[in-house]
């Protein structure tokens, strides 16, 4: 299946400079493009991408609103950040309001589709090492006392197996080195991630990480 994706810069030369990286993959098709974080969220009810490249200074509507009005309004579309740099004080935010991970813009165009495809396919958490790094320095940013026992009472509907589980998601680690770890199966994991999600109401495996951190299952340092 070919992979359909909105690219969502202010730059012209992003823009451009993306699609003709994606558009020479064999499966993946660049289907529109948007200036502002406003005309992307139009685009996707318009043109339904798969995934949405989405910049986050932008003008009108910045990438993070954007970001949560589509994840809000529209059941399929992953968003992947697009940053400069890879401490982005924004970059959290973005992956609070629900965006599947991030990308920086100096990318290789092999990075580059591969972070698409990895998206378009589920696994939320794009180079888990780095984005392990943004979500433990910005979980800080998490100030509130009522958001933090929210989620600390949400995780205690998990089992045990399940909550040793997220807490490998917030590390950074992939279904089959979890299964390594915790000598089971690929396919039990997996299992055990999709009841996550349900258990807790989050979208993908980069939201579990956040929860995780923000309900203090995992410790920024």
């Amino acid at each position: 299946m070919t992979i359909r994706v909105l690219v969502a810069d202010d730059q012209m030369m992003v823009r451009e400079g993306f699609s003709v990286l994606l558009n020479a993959m064999p499966d993946i098709e660049v289907v529109g493009e948007a200036v502002n974080g406003r005309e992307a969220v139009d685009r996707v009810r318009e043109l339904a991408p798969d995934v949405v490249l989405m910049d986050i200074r932008m003008p009108e509507l910045n990438g993070i609103e954007a970001t949560r009005e589509i994840v809000a309004s529209d059941g399929t579309a992953k968003v992947l950040v697009l940053t400069t740099f890879d401490l982005d004080e924004y970059v959290y935010q973005a992956l609070r309001a629900g965006a599947s991970g991030f990308l920086l813009k100096d990318a290789s165009a092999r990075q580059l589709a591969e972070g698409v495809r990895v998206v378009a396919s589920g696994e939320a958490l794009l180079a888990p090492s780095v984005t392990r790094r943004l979500i433990t320095e910005f979980s800080r940013l998490s100030e509130s006392p009522r958001l933090m026992a929210s989620a600390h009472t949400a995780y205690g509907d998990l089992t045990d197996r399940e909550t040793e589980v997220l807490i490998l998601i917030a590390q950074g680690l992939s279904n089959q080195e979890m299964a390594d770890r915790l000598l089971v199966a690929e396919s039990t994991i997996k299992t055990h991630v999709s009841r996550i999600l349900v258990k807790l109401g989050l979208r993908d495996r980069t939201q579990a990480a956040v929860f995780a951190y923000e309900a203090r299952l995992v410790t920024p340092g």
